[in-house]
């Protein structure tokens, strides 16, 4: 996303609730922390930044753990603690074996609010603000299922890191949406959210059985640049692909043909609207316990970060349905789950 584009969205959501950085808490000091190293998460580094600007934030800090190891995550989280941070957008590196370091954090006054990723109930994390990933997997995997003709309908299915607590679910939504369509799922690879692993089992694979499928989805960021690269250079379109994200990669794919679409994720919002939240949550904001939560397989306190399909008429203006999706749902967000005094 450009720094113009930003500025445009960030004047956008500012507008649209009318809050001010003067209404913030001028010593709210966020740490925004995925599980490891990972091009999806580049996104919150800015939309922090952006955040602590216009709500007057001390800072609002992307930190990153060196390793994708819960251990590595842990010990950051509990150094970042001591160095006076006292708010969290945390990215679990294990649902489960996350929520004591989530519960630390919070007895010493520090909320959190799980980004992209949900701690497993119970846990003292106020909410999961993240893609609805069985939804996203279920729907690219519907779009994919519409390109295909004939009655073999053959899918392969790419994915990311079984620690992820989202690739289970993105399994499943696959799973049943190519059997609600008479399709056949003949191969899952996961744990390839990396490129050393991704680019050798997926080009391994579709050397060795590119004849005996139809389409590929992917439901993780690696994985799907990868087998944009794979389809593009097998060249003859035969087999159909919906990815996830929007590397540059996969957005070239799709305009040459390559690739069918892709499952757009919000990241930025993530980053810009949880920081938003847990600055609130310091100021004495409290969560609604009428909330209108949505539950998933891990927590009954999910909210919807957006998702969006784009083909190759819209790849274009991908932005724009970032944008749209994250206004929508800051404009209402404070009323919706927030009771502010």
């Amino acid at each position: 996303m450009s720094n113009y584009l930003r500025r445009v969205l960030a004047i956008g959501l500012l507008s649209a609730v009318g809050v001010g950085s003067a209404s913030a808490a001028g010593d709210s000091k966020i740490a925004l922390v995925p599980g490891g190293p990972h091009p999806y998460f580049a996104a919150w580094e800015q939309a922090g930044k952006d955040a602590a600007k216009d709500f007057g934030l001390a800072a609002a800090d992307y930190k990153v753990p060196q390793k994708w190891e819960l251990s590595q995550q842990n010990q950051l989280l509990e150094s970042l603690l001591t160095q006076g941070y006292n708010g969290f957008l945390i990215f679990p590196g294990d649902p489960v074996g996350s929520v004591s370091t989530v519960d630390e954090l919070v007895s010493n006054g520090a909320p959190v609010v799980g980004g992209a990723g949900c701690f497993k109930d119970p846990s003292s994390a106020s909410f999961c603000l993240g893609t609805d990933t069985g939804n996203s997997a279920y729907i690219g995997t519907k779009e994919l299922l519409k390109t295909l003709t004939g009655t073999k309908k053959r899918i392969a299915h790419f994915t990311g890191f079984l620690v992820d607590p989202n690739t289970q679910l993105r399994i499943d939504a696959v799973k049943k949406a190519a059997e609600e369509e008479g399709a056949t799922v003949v191969q899952v690879i996961a744990d390839i959210d990396a490129p050393e692993p991704a680019e050798e089992k997926i080009n391994a694979y579709l050397a060795a059985h590119a004849n005996d499928v139809d389409g590929i989805i992917t439901s993780a960021w690696v994985p799907a640049v990868v087998a944009s690269n794979a389809v593009r250079k097998i060249g003859d379109k035969r087999i159909k692909m919906v990815a996830i994200d929007h590397d540059e990669v996969v957005l070239k794919a799709i305009k040459d043909g390559f690739v069918n679409g892709t499952m757009l994720q919000n990241p930025y919002g993530q980053g810009y609207i949880g920081t938003f939240v847990l600055d609130k949550l310091r100021s004495g904001c409290t969560v609604k316990t009428d909330a209108p939560f949505k539950k998933n397989a891990l927590t009954d306190k999910f909210i919807d970060s957006g998702t969006a399909y784009v083909a190759a008429d819209k790849v274009d203006t991908y932005v724009d349905a970032m944008r749209d999706t994250t206004k929508k749902l800051f404009e209402t967000f404070q009323a919706t789950y927030l009771t502010c005094k």
